[in-house]
């Protein structure tokens, strides 16, 4: 039997599209690289904002989940 040392949630190296609470026409897209303690971190991030083309963002992105509407997993 194969013991975890800690949960991971099941979208974790997948790419998500992560909507933010306070403004409905921005997201982020990237691939959801860890959650620990509350706070989601992204890599390849880029900013998706309504009207505008994708824009790269350099580095890793954290966000908190308390500033998380909802986020969306990709194929």
């Amino acid at each position: 039997m194969r013991w975890l040392c800690f949960w991971q949630p099941p979208c974790v190296r997948r790419r998500v599209i992560v909507n933010l609470q306070h403004d409905s026409t921005e997201a982020f897209e990237g691939v959801l690289w860890s959650y620990r303690g509350g706070w989601l971190t992204l890599r390849d991030v880029s900013g998706l904002k309504a009207g505008q083309a994708p824009a790269k963002i350099p580095g890793d992105l954290v966000i908190h989940r308390s500033n998380v509407a909802f986020t969306q997993v990709l194929p």
